[in-house]
């Protein structure tokens, strides 16, 4: 079985014959990743992005935070820098990707469609302008959900198979913002883009971490493939359970607690109870690492020990199932 039939079968529940994974090296991955570049939702660890904001970064981490936002008021909207999806050479990455994968599992990277409103007009803006502008609120939300659409269009020309956002939704016990408020004015703009991507023939992916329990069950709705998840201990997995079989997860052990601070049986303990609680066998789980290792405070044999347990765990899973294929 092919990496990139391993990943079909265990996002859409049709039995892989093992784990499709996204490890280091030496354990290997099952994905190619790709997308423009120079791109839209570029986010420098110094420095202005192409949206005109201003990115900060701690020495330790390569991920950084806006400290000045371009547009702090509405009325400034139509002079807003708003980057090209035609930057010279953005999509010679793409159009190679087909050859450089072989048969490794494609993912595109798409635009934020939340993260990137916050970027460009403040967090605390952003979270003001839900009562007080949601339709220019609305109008920037479906602007960068039509920039994604148009990528859909491109990615499929280049045989993509599946394309990826970053928006993380969650405080750490809670969604950011009301529930209601996120199903009044982002769930439409997801449901266009995951509807353009899956009548191009691609699947849906979402990164999203903190606290999301309130919309899973509405990205499920909207047609979301796979979460992308990086915690979960907050949210608890046995509530996470109640979403197996119904969507494909993309996780690694919980990187804010069990990877920075766990003991080698507890990490493995966590391994086990992430293969019982998010996966079937007939797919649905996704064991990943964390690329940013030395940012969350992850250790070589945290990793090492990670990888090797949700190796151990796939042959024992899909030992068993061969004797029924």
């Amino acid at each position: 079985m092919t990496s990139r039939e391993r990943v079909k079968r265990s996002l859409h529940f049709g039995t892989p014959d093992k784990y499709a994974r996204d490890f280091p090296e030496p354990y290997g991955s099952d994905f190619f990743n790709t997308g423009p570049n120079p791109c839209p939702d570029w986010r420098p660890r110094q420095g202005r992005d192409h949206w005109g904001c201003l990115w900060e970064c701690f020495e330790n981490t390569g991920v950084g935070e806006v400290k000045d936002s371009p547009l702090k008021d509405w009325a400034d909207f139509d002079k807003l820098t708003i980057p090209s999806l035609d930057m010279p050479g953005s999509w010679d990455g793409p159009a190679a990707a087909k050859a450089a994968a072989g048969d490794k599992y494609i993912l595109g990277n798409m635009m934020s469609i939340y993260e990137r409103v916050h970027f460009v007009r403040g967090l605390d803006n952003t979270w003001c302008d839900i009562l007080e502008e949601p339709e220019n609120l609305k109008k920037f939300v479906n602007l960068l959900a039509d920039m994604n659409i148009e990528a859909i269009r491109r990615f499929a020309k280049f045989g993509v198979d599946g394309v990826i956002n970053c928006d993380d939704w969650g405080l750490q016990n809670r969604l950011m913002i009301n529930p209601e408020s996120w199903r009044e004015i982002w769930k439409p703009a997801y449901k266009r883009v995951y509807d353009a991507a899956h009548a191009a023939g691609m699947d849906t992916w979402l990164h999203s971490c903190g606290h999301i329990l309130d919309i899973i069950e509405d990205l499920i709705e909207v047609g979301l493939n796979a979460l992308h998840m990086d915690q979960q201990l907050n949210m608890g997995l046995e509530n996470l359970q109640a979403f197996r079989g119904r969507i494909a997860f993309f996780s690694p052990v919980d990187i804010q607690a069990v990877m920075p601070g766990g003991n080698p049986d507890e990490i493995r303990a966590y391994c086990r109870k992430m293969a019982t609680c998010l996966g079937t066998k007939a797919g649905g789980f996704i064991p990943r690492w964390y690329s940013d290792p030395r940012g969350a405070g992850h250790s070589q044999e945290s990793i090492e020990i990670m990888c090797q347990e949700f190796i151990q765990i796939s042959d024992e899973i899909y030992e068993r199932v061969k004797d029924f294929l």
